[in-house]
């Protein structure tokens, strides 16, 4: 009987200029299985640098750092071809909102909690399924399970098995579900070919 197949490790890089911060967020790692740090970087450039060479699944990105700082990389990242998910690590939660216009998946305020980077991981995972093509490993032949909204500079997850309907308005798609209704930027054809049968 042949073995079963090992799913790919999720690929990190962890960019923050402070060594004991990304010591941190490297221990916090090394327990958790299907994770594995690629590479380390202390600035901005270094990050660009390291996400062209490793083509990481996820960036745990610091903000404020030398040179070209976290958002700024966040933006950039956007243009790669094989775009990483972005969730930042910082000890500043002012720059919540300018973190989400640069569409990272998570906000992590330090010192990182364990099961906050935990919660980080699992929505990365779901936000590159979403995403398409772009998916993380372990996401590969596994249906969403949540639809993701933004609102006001935050995102929200809805669970599919709370959705009650699917309504067309311009070119968004109003998704109506059990806690109410949220905007969500996908076609109403996308969402009928990935979720028809239910």
């Amino acid at each position: 009987m042949p073995a079963p197949e090992r799913t790919p490790a999720v690929k990190i890089i962890i960019a923050d200029d402070e060594p004991l911060a990304r010591e941190r967020l490297r221990q916090l790692l090394a327990g958790r299985a299907g994770v594995e740090v690629v590479a380390e970087v202390g600035d901005g450039q270094e990050a660009l640098h390291a996400c062209a060479e490793h083509e990481p699944d996820l960036v745990l990105l610091d903000i404020a750092m030398p040179g070209i700082d976290g958002l700024e990389v966040a933006r950039h990242l956007k243009g790669f071809e094989r775009r990483p998910v972005v969730v930042f690590c910082t000890a500043y939660d002012a720059h919540a909102l300018s973190a989400f216009d640069a569409e990272a998946v998570d906000y992590l305020v330090k010192p990182v909690r364990p099961e906050r980077l935990a919660s980080a991981l699992e929505r990365a995972r779901v936000l590159a399924a979403a995403r398409g093509g772009g998916e993380l490993p372990g996401a590969a032949g596994k249906r969403r399970t949540h639809l993701c909204a933004r609102l006001r500079g935050s995102l929200r997850l809805i669970p599919v098995e709370e959705v009650r309907y699917l309504q067309a308005e311009e070119k968004y798609v109003v998704v109506h579900h059990a806690r109410g209704e949220d905007l969500i930027e996908e076609s109403l054809k996308s969402l009928e070919e990935e979720f028809g049968e239910r």
